[in-house]
């Protein structure tokens, strides 16, 4: 009796010991994360560059820095950035900014620039509409060149130029060629350099020279959690390359970077600083809305510091790993006079910030500026549709925001409407002004998601303009309008619906004005008096 007594209190200690060794571990830290230090000086937020400015690229002249990201179906494409600190970003000017530079549209993959003895080579894929090109710029800021076409397969070209005069191209099938730079024409048969590390949907290369070493980095895992940067190298640019036993360099998708605000890190560019620092410029997404997650702004530019030891492989940020609160050393910061929140509309031309869908053909102008207003008159085409649809937005840039505009419209019949949109690859949201089912002018929310059209309740308007406005905060988007100073809250929706991981795409959601005759132009033009947009 006495010995079963025993062996049930060492049971029972033996449990509480189990017990107890179980609870501590689930309380200790994360031991692959790198605690945050609150006495730390931030120095710098990710994203640099926030918003859909993704597959950033940079290049460097003098103490000159300069980036170039991704645009897809937007015009003017390929925006260009400068920099005096890789910190702080103004926008000078696009790559793609004449319709007949691509006469065929645009579907502007990842790009890559680089600055070499004067001259500024912009190289990227037109997806579908002609495939892999680069354009040239004495002045980043333009113009640039027509495009000279480069007979390459695969996606996201980079250009590399090497120490004895000959220049390269590889793209996503990591094949190597010797290209004449002045004509685009291939010197040299192709020899394909590495497979990767393993990651599925291995794309945007680029090659470095440091050492005698020649690196070749890529992104792999595809561009949502699984994205990754992962690096090689070898002392001869044909091959064979060695894959860096600490691959990946750059990863948010393991248990060191799981809990990061940013996430799907990667397509990066590395830049040596003029004061011989090293810092990597990649993309990835900030999570907006719970489990499992899903982002809004698209992917957005993020910079880190980088250790690069001599014969050695690149350290990103110590661990690989990105915050949005940095607190390691920058150059000398040197910030940018903040733009204004609202757009008057007195220029001839809409600022570098504002893109319509494919480019405007010459007569085929939908908006006009003139008297401080905006004019847009309402095309055939919808958004989402086959035909071009009468839009001009901006991309939103805050997890929380505000944008807003006051219009003047009075449509004659019901096809006709008009006013402020949220729009992320084809699916879009609207708060627009028409002609309701009983003749009045009203204001109304319509929500556009695939087949389905939902249509809120409509609000009979005064004469006159009216003030519409469109704000974002948390996991909502709640849309209002205003007279006589008086708002009134028309629908509130589910932002998860208007999310990358909901409707595809790799672009983020824009804000911007549209028009639409639904078949036929509107007889009736929608005057906008300002454009306003904050956020934080």
């Amino acid at each position: 009796m006495k010995l079963k007594m025993e062996r049930r209190f060492t049971l029972l200690i033996a449990m509480v010991l189990f017990i107890s060794i179980n609870l501590n571990a689930q309380v200790h830290d994360n031991p692959f994360a790198v605690k945050v230090n609150p006495n730390d000086k931030v120095t710098y937020k990710n994203p640099v560059i926030p918003g859909f400015y993704s597959d950033p690229s940079i290049c460097r002249n003098g103490e000159d820095y300069y980036l170039v990201t991704s645009t897809f179906e937007y015009y003017p494409g390929v925006p260009v950035f400068h920099s005096k600190d890789l910190i702080n970003w103004e926008q000078i000017g696009h790559c793609i900014h004449r319709e007949d530079q691509l006469p065929e549209g645009v579907n502007i993959f990842a790009c890559t620039i680089r600055y070499h003895k004067g001259v500024y080579y912009m190289i990227t894929t037109n997806v579908g509409r002609g495939g892999n090109f680069y354009v040239t710029a004495t002045n980043p800021a333009g113009p640039w060149s027509d495009p000279i076409w480069v007979n390459v397969p695969g996606i996201d070209p980079d250009l590399f130029f090497d120490e004895d005069g000959k220049v390269y191209v590889i793209s996503s099938p990591f094949i190597l060629y010797e290209i004449n730079i002045e004509t685009g024409k291939l010197l040299s048969e192709g020899r394909k350099l590495w497979h990767g590390a393993g990651g599925r949907y291995a794309e945007g290369p680029h090659i470095y020279k440091k050492d005698g070493y020649y690196y070749l980095m890529a992104a792999e895992g595809g561009t949502e959690e699984a994205h990754h940067e992962t690096i090689a190298r070898s002392n001869n640019i044909w091959g064979p390359y060695t894959e860096n036993p600490a691959n990946p360099i750059l990863a948010h998708a393991n248990a060191a970077g799981q809990n990061s605000l940013i996430q799907g890190v990667g397509h990066a560019d590395i830049i040596q600083a003029h004061d011989d620092s090293w810092w990597i410029v990649f993309h990835g997404y900030r999570k907006a809305i719970g489990y499992p997650v899903h982002h809004l702004l698209g992917r957005e530019t993020c910079v880190a510091p980088v250790s690069w030891p001599k014969n050695g492989w690149p350290v990103v940020n110590g661990n690989g790993t990105a915050t949005v609160n940095m607190a390691c050393p920058t150059l000398p910061l040197k910030p940018f006079d903040k733009k204004p929140e609202r757009t008057e509309f007195e220029e001839a031309n809409l600022g570098l910030e504002w893109n319509t869908i494919q480019p405007v053909k010459e007569g085929e102008r939908f908006y006009n500026l003139k008297e401080g207003k905006l004019y847009l008159t309402g095309l055939a085409g919808t958004i989402g549709g086959k035909e071009r649809p009468a839009f001009v937005g901006r991309r939103l840039q805050h997890m929380t925001f505000h944008a807003g505009t006051n219009i003047d419209f009075n449509p004659k019949y019901t096809n006709e409407k008009a006013g402020l949109i949220l729009l992320n690859n084809g699916e879009h949201f609207d708060l627009l002004v028409r002609k309701g089912n009983r003749g009045k002018r009203v204001v109304v929310a319509e929500l556009h998601f695939g087949n389905i059209t939902y249509m809120s309740e409509e609000f009979v308007l005064q004469k006159g303009p009216v003030d519409l406005k469109i704000s974002g905060e948390g996991n909502w988007f709640t849309f209002s309008y205003s007279q006589n100073g008086k708002e009134t809250e028309v629908e509130k929706v589910d932002a998860r619906y208007l999310s990358t991981q909901t409707v595809g795409g790799f672009t983020g959601v824009y804000a911007g004005l549209y028009a639409t005759g639904e078949g036929q132009v509107c007889d009736e033009v929608a005057v906008f008096d300002y454009f306003e947009y904050s956020g934080k």
